[in-house]
């Protein structure tokens, strides 16, 4: 019931199309009653010798009963037509209804979804949201829908039973012994089937979740031609659903066997009691071809109402799968009385951050700093350390567990969601592009660009020339995520969109990292440009691309292990010292340690690279252990130990 009061108020924009469906079953089920009463007029009247009714002989007044059959017979066939006119009219207004609030049901659910937080979508698989959003919420239209044909029935049922009495009310009493079983099958059946019905709607989700990541990995599954193996799970999960569906079905057939056999043993009850009180001379033969008629229509009602509780179940089912998805409140939530900003100076600060992913370790840990507006921030340290974690904090993805982020001097918790990141524009590692064409990408940044703007957007991002050498230029279809351009092409995309959106905060997460030299430096230039201006935060792992950053920041293990300038750092003695000299492979001389002793330049391995300095007493370490992701570095000198990621010289991994 629960589920009923909760989807009313979806019924509300459609109170038109209610009150006509409303009226339409009502008119049906008054033509449904009167349908079998000219086959006792042409049995009783037209065939035998029985004198029609006062009131139908005042209506037809004295007519021979060849033209009594006749008008039987055409008003069978108009009230039947009639019956099927207004079911067919029903019909169509009940659909719009059922559409429209698929519509909007479905509408809530992909809104609410959006709403989420960040923490919520790593949590959960796509394919699941998907199933909940486009498959599961028709649930909530078929259950309010079921309200016209059950209304129906109970009309006809309460109006046939009536009728029924009127003819022989032995013959009404013996019609409602199946009442009883049907209420027994129904009252099972709800009980035990919901728990199957939920594992199998799960077996399902679980099989669109692998097609949605199948087709969004192709890419990878071709590289390591792995299509039979992702084949072979598709087809294990499937068969899997297949089974549990088939065994769910078994269990629905066999209550609709029940229900059937049921009402088939109560039609045969009444006809032979029928027929007894007809030899009887109890009721004549029209009447009891009525009461057949009748018993006819009361049983197909209490049959859909049968059936109907029984569709129920799988209906609660997809429900709750969509309520959940519904009732899921966001980590991440606007208050009451949030702000609205505009034109924001960019003043970004950190005040004594915490930061924990749920069921993890602390991410980040006493994060203290204040960017200026219009300086550049650069973010760096090995893989884990952090830094994503940090810039993901400043448009909300996700909120400190202690401390404040302070946007132009107040907490970013104190804006709204939507005037905050307005504020704030993303160029990611990954170039996320939407289907469509390149001009709607850009626009993307700012929907009511003028198409001026939208090339003076590409233009500032290097990506006019090689939109304009496309065939349809800036109508050019990318395909999803962007397929048919190139990793920089892509690039240039997003810098575009940025330029465009003009927001004066601005994150780059390792905008460079997957291409090469060449499109580095055509992509960086349009990076100096997006720049410019704006509070910049830029996490790098190739430390080329920070030279020129106001302030350093290094991240180790979710705190700041050093901060300053790049040319200040590289020559420290720190980890930032370590990073560069692994990049460049350049001898580093560090700066003398707290200890006083002595410092030597570093001596390059054998293997090339040069040797690490320890960070208690600058002695160079060596390298003691190495695997595919941490390298061990050992120091003869004081027997400290630095472990730092074997692959950070390719620049791989996120902060």
């Amino acid at each position: 019931m629960r589920y009923f009061v909760r989807l009313l108020p979806y019924l509300r924009p459609h109170k038109g199309f209610v009150a006509a469906a409303v009226a339409l079953t009502i008119m049906t089920s008054l033509v449904g009653l009167a349908l079998p009463w000219p086959l006792q007029i042409l049995i009783d009247n037209a065939l035998g010798d029985r004198p029609v009714t006062p009131m139908l002989s005042r209506f037809l007044g004295g007519i021979d009963n060849q033209t009594l059959m006749l008008f039987a017979v055409l008003s069978g066939f108009g009230l039947a037509l009639l019956h099927e006119g207004l079911q067919v009219i029903s019909k169509f207004v009940n659909t719009k209804i059922e559409q429209r609030m698929i519509v909007d049901f479905r509408s809530d659910l992909f809104s609410h979804a959006q709403r989420l937080s960040m923490s919520f979508h790593d949590r959960r698989r796509s394919g699941s949201l998907i199933y909940a959003i486009n498959y599961q919420a028709s649930a909530a239209a078929r259950l309010i829908m079921t309200v016209p044909p059950m209304a129906y029935s109970v009309l006809m049922l309460v109006g046939m039973f009536w009728i029924l009495l009127q003819i022989n009310l032995q013959l009404a009493l013996v019609s409602l012994a199946v009442v009883p079983f049907l209420y027994g099958y129904i009252t099972y059946y709800a009980t035990h089937i919901q728990d199957r019905m939920r594992e199998v709607k799960a077996m399902e989700a679980e099989s669109l979740a692998i097609v949605h990541e199948g087709m969004s990995m192709v890419r990878v599954i071709a590289a390591f031609a792995r299509e039979p193996f992702e084949l072979l799970r598709f087809r294990n999960q499937g068969n899997l659903a297949a089974d549990a569906r088939v065994k769910l079905t078994l269990r629905e057939t066999l209550f609709n066997m029940a229900v059937n056999t049921t009402t088939a043993a109560g039609t045969a009850l009444v006809l032979g009691v029928g027929a007894y009180f007809s030899l009887r001379g109890d009721i004549t033969t029209g009447q009891l071809m009525v009461a057949v008629s009748y018993l006819a229509a009361v049983y197909k009602p209490l049959t859909t109402i049968s059936y109907t509780v029984g569709s129920l179940q799988d209906m609660f089912v997809s429900l709750q799968i969509s309520f959940n998805l519904l009732d899921t409140q966001p980590e991440v939530v606007q208050r009451p009385n949030a702000a609205t900003i505009q034109d924001a100076e960019g003043r970004i600060a950190f005040d004594q951050v915490d930061f924990s992913y749920s069921k993890r370790g602390r991410a980040l840990e006493a994060i203290e700093f204040e960017a200026a507006p219009g300086t550049v921030i650069g973010l760096v340290g090995p893989t884990g350390a952090g830094k994503t974690t940090l810039a993901s904090l400043i448009p909300r993805f996700y909120d400190p567990t202690a401390g404040r982020v302070l946007l132009d001097g107040r907490d970013v918790r104190d804006y709204t969601l939507r005037s905050l990141r307005e504020q704030i524009s993303l160029v990611l590692q990954e170039p996320l592009l939407f289907s469509g064409s390149i001009e709607d990408n850009i626009r993307y940044g700012r929907l009511d660009a003028r198409m001026d703007e939208v090339i003076a957007a590409a233009k500032a991002a290097n990506a006019h020339d090689f939109i304009t050498a496309l065939p349809d230029k800036y109508e050019t279809q990318i395909g999803e995520r962007g397929a048919r351009l190139s990793g920089g092409e892509r690039q240039r995309i997003c810098i575009a969109r940025a330029f465009l959106k003009g927001a004066p905060v601005l994150i780059l997460d390792e905008p460079t990292s997957a291409v090469d030299s060449r499109t580095e430096s055509v992509i960086l230039d349009a990076l100096e440009r997006l720049m410019a201006g704006r509070t910049t935060f830029m996490i790098a792992h190739r430390l080329s691309t920070i030279r020129r950053a106001d302030l350093v920041l290094v991240m180790d293990h979710g705190r700041i292990v050093e901060r300053g300038r790049h040319e200040d750092l590289k020559d420290g003695g720190g980890l930032y010292s370590q990073l560069y000299q692994l990049h460049t492979g350049e001898p580093v001389v560090p700066a003398a340690p707290p200890t006083g002793k002595p410092t030597a330049p570093l001596a390059p391995q054998t293997n090339g690279s040069s040797a690490i300095p320890c960070p208690q007493c600058a002695t160079p370490m060596t390298l003691q252990d190495q695997n595919q992701t941490l390298s061990t570095y050992a120091c003869v000198t004081c027997s400290a130990k630095l472990e730092l990621p074997s692959l950070i010289r390719a620049g791989s991994g996120r902060g």
